[in-house]
């Protein structure tokens, strides 16, 4: 199947290559466009690039019922897929989930949740607020390994993903572009600045751009918010709970709804959008990730409003089995996509680098 999806890539990109009607519309083109041939580690960054908007697939002359039939968004999906099932560490467990997602992140989140109701009958310790239920080490001894092993995971396949792409040696200038361009998602505006066409058609938007901004910075202000917690808790002895104007709720609060409410959209969009220029084998991991990390946020904002009432345990017992869910899930699910694409940024930062000394 790898070689069968990397020779259609490599016979869509040398089309493109020849046409170059699409020069500017993503960072995808201008590093397709620095060579003439593409060995697999170029093509694996060709997919990393891609965000799947599809503008060129409908300003493209070549598309079906062209004898061409060029369709190089899903192409370059079910390539960016392949290689995430190929690096991941260990390999069975990306190939699991992309093809039965969404019933597994729906049992890991009820069973974990059936696992967290389970250890209330331990005893506490005589803490207050969630730790009357869960004491502070259970939860430590539950979710700092949930938390470490995914990153080992992750950092093993970006290791990989590096090799196989030819990757360098690592400059800081290189990071910063690679930030900038992710920060922005300069790439999902477009060339022309005027959005993509994911939902409907030739019609340019910027929904699934607020949609992963929405997401991306929920994510990173509810990471905060942890963060902030355990820094409190650790070093100026204030464990939680925490009232409403400290760091941890005026981060996680603001973080929850964004999660909520840009996953939400995200799964509005998807299924919306034309199947038949994605990947469709992952289709169903991916919106299985997009609720998962939606429910996370959604049940952490239930939890902070009914966290006094009769109902708190259940409630906490469903946040923390979808967190540990979403920890656990993480190398093998779409949200590794943000640690391949920040990877793949850099390499093309470095690629543009190598371009500009080789002229100079």
């Amino acid at each position: 199947m790898q070689a069968e999806l990397i020779n259609e890539a490599r016979r869509q990109a040398e089309i493109c290559n020849a046409c170059r009607y699409c020069e500017g519309y993503c960072s995808v083109f201008p590093s397709m466009h620095a060579g003439r041939f593409f060995s697999d580690g170029d093509l694996t960054q060709l997919a990393n690039l891609c965000h799947n908007c599809r503008g060129c697939y409908y300003a493209c002359q070549y598309t079906a019922p062209h004898e061409f039939g060029l369709n190089l968004p899903a192409a370059l999906a079910e390539l960016r897929r392949e290689s995430w099932e190929d690096l991941a560490w260990p390999r069975p467990l990306a190939r699991r989930f992309h093809s039965h997602g969404g019933a597994i992140a729906l049992a890991l989140v009820a069973g974990l949740a059936l696992i967290f109701l389970a250890i209330r009958a331990l005893p506490s310790g005589g803490g207050q607020g969630f730790y009357a239920v869960l004491s502070h080490n259970a939860m430590l001894a539950i979710f700092l390994p949930a938390f470490v092993l995914p990153l080992v995971a992750l950092a093993i396949s970006l290791r990989r993903y590096w090799r196989v792409v030819g990757g360098g040696r690592l400059r800081l200038t290189q990071l910063r572009s690679a930030l900038r361009m992710a920060a922005v998602m300069r790439d999902l505006a477009a060339g022309h600045g005027d959005g993509c066409n994911f939902e409907d058609d030739d019609r340019f938007t910027h929904a699934r751009r607020h949609a992963h901004h929405a997401i991306m910075y929920g994510f990173l202000l509810c990471f905060g918010a942890t963060c902030a917690g355990t820094v409190m808790h650790y070093l100026f002895a204030m464990p939680a709970p925490y009232p409403f104007w400290s760091l941890p709720k005026l981060l996680g609060v603001p973080g929850g709804v964004l999660l909520t409410l840009g996953s939400g959209l995200m799964v509005a969009l998807k299924r919306r959008a034309d199947r038949t220029l994605g990947d469709s084998r992952a289709w169903g991991g991916e919106l299985g990730f997009i609720l998962l990390i939606g429910f996370a946020g959604f049940s952490g904002l239930a939890l902070y409003l009914f966290g006094t009432t009769a109902a708190m345990p259940l409630l906490l017992a469903l946040h923390l089995g979808a967190v540990l869910s979403f920890f656990l899930l993480t190398p093998y699910t779409k949200m590794a996509h943000g640690f391949y694409r920040l990877t793949a940024l850099v390499r093309d930062a470095q690629r543009q680098e190598e371009q500009q000394g080789a002229g100079a």
